[in-house]
């Protein structure tokens, strides 16, 4: 989603819309429709300034991504 770059769906970080906030989902098993993006924190920030999470996940207003951010900062791997 951030840097729209395709890649392997093990490669990638699944994220969930859950009451108003964005979640990592890294087990993939959290219910509803799921957003993939790069687990590194320029991709994040490419998604989150384009406003790409509320539209991938169909999310009415904005997103909260602490959860998803301090996540990717604890294991950016690229």
């Amino acid at each position: 989603m951030g840097c729209r770059e395709r890649a392997a769906k093990t490669d990638l970080l699944r994220a969930v819309a859950t009451e108003g906030e964005c979640v990592p989902d890294p087990r993939g098993t959290l219910p509803g429709r799921g957003a993939y993006v790069h687990p590194a924190l320029v991709c994040l920030d490419l998604a989150v300034r384009r406003r790409a999470f509320p539209r991938a996940l169909r999310a009415p207003g904005q997103l909260d991504t602490k959860a998803l951010r301090q996540y990717v900062e604890r294991t950016d791997s690229c």
